[in-house]
């Protein structure tokens, strides 16, 4: 009874030591500044440029560049449009861009605790390294999950500045509200895949990001299908039970790699 009440405990207390960690970094309020602008400018541009023609001069061949035709479309596609490998300007510029910031956020933030000595001295006092596992993907799930919102409520602005419209025709405010608990539920598999190649890299950042990004590449065409704007309750159950098995699934792998590589 003393050794399961001792679990708990572990967690709760490296839980409380990331949470600090992570909302005491100006880096994360970077990332959510980031996340928050992009839209805006996304839109903004997009809306500028919308109709423009451009000739190649080599083939003569005109191209005419079409802008956002709705602000939502920068959170998803439109029922109907897009789809899986929609390499289109819309299908591109939009918040899935944002896995991939969560790539770097959870690359950033481990290879600092490697860098600095935090994990070896940690380590030191706790043995078990499950514990730290577990805390770092809530953390990271809860800061990508602030990026999320950040980048939405910038999707907002921009939409009001550019003069988009907000019409929720097709999918509804149910529909949106389901496309966003979907992506947010799916930032835990890109935590996942991000924590392990950072358990492996250390405290190299740079290994620990890029190995992150190609990793996380295998999956991300796959996002526009899974999370449409017009979602529903089984899109965010798939998420969420994806989420879970990665975080699980990978979570015991990054277990293994500390316990089985060296801390330096």
């Amino acid at each position: 009874m003393r050794g399961t009440s001792k679990k708990p405990n572990r967690i709760k207390s490296m839980l409380a030591v990331d949470f600090r960690r992570m909302f005491t970094t100006r880096f994360l309020y970077i990332m959510m500044g980031i996340c928050l602008v992009m839209p805006i400018l996304i839109l903004v541009m997009t809306t500028m440029m919308d109709g423009t023609v451009t000739i190649d001069p080599q083939t003569g061949i005109e191209t005419v560049t079409e802008g956002f035709k709705n602000v939502w479309q920068t959170i998803g596609a439109l029922p109907g449009e897009g789809g899986m490998m929609d390499m289109s300007l819309t299908g591109m510029c939009n918040i899935n861009m944002l896995y991939f910031f969560v790539v770097i956020l959870v690359g950033v933030f481990v290879a600092e605790d490697f860098r600095s000595g935090y994990a070896k001295n940690i380590f030191a006092v706790r043995s078990k390294k499950y514990s730290y596992v577990i805390s770092k993907t809530v953390v990271c799930f809860i800061g990508s999950g602030l990026m999320f919102v950040s980048y939405f409520i910038g999707a907002v602005i921009g939409g009001s500045i550019s003069g988009l419209p907000f019409d929720t025709a097709g999918f509804g405010v149910m529909g949106l509200f389901m496309c966003m608990m979907s992506k947010l539920l799916l930032t835990a598999v890109f935590v996942g895949i991000s924590l392990l190649v950072s358990a492996a890299a250390k405290q190299k950042t740079w290994l620990s990001v890029t190995g992150g990004l190609m990793a996380s590449m295998l999956l991300y065409t796959m996002v526009p299908m899974i999370t449409p704007l017009d979602s529903g309750i089984r899109n965010v159950i798939l998420c969420l039970a994806g989420g879970l098995l990665f975080s699980a699934g990978l979570g015991a792998a990054s277990n293994v790699v500390l316990n089985k590589t060296s801390l330096v």
